[in-house]
């Protein structure tokens, strides 16, 4: 109950022939050999996008930009709302009568 024997190919094959009728085999054995063969290919393109290049085509990577200093986010409003105004910089207050100690 174990291998597969010479006789058991002999039983499938004539059972393929009764299914598929002899016209239609040629056809079936071409389209599957066609099918590996654009299988192959397709596994070869993977392969050789999945080595690295050591040519002079080898892009660099790209630096990744820092933040710029200064840059706030402004929280998105909708249509009919104004977004409050916020200062940049604080403003100093400064005494409105300079002759005039501060308490």
């Amino acid at each position: 109950m174990g291998a597969v024997k010479p006789w058991h190919w002999i039983v499938l094959l004539i059972l393929i022939l009764l299914i598929f009728g002899a016209n239609k085999l040629p056809e079936i054995a071409g389209s599957l050999g066609q099918s590996m063969k654009v299988f192959k290919k397709e596994v070869k393109e993977l392969r050789e996008e999945d080595q690295p290049s050591t040519g002079a085509s080898a892009v660099p990577p790209q630096q990744i930009q820092q933040p710029q200093q200064g840059t706030y986010y402004t929280q998105p409003t909708q249509q009919g709302q104004t977004a409050p105004v916020q200062n940049q910089q604080p403003q100093q207050q400064y005494p409105t009568d300079p002759t005039t100690p501060a308490s």
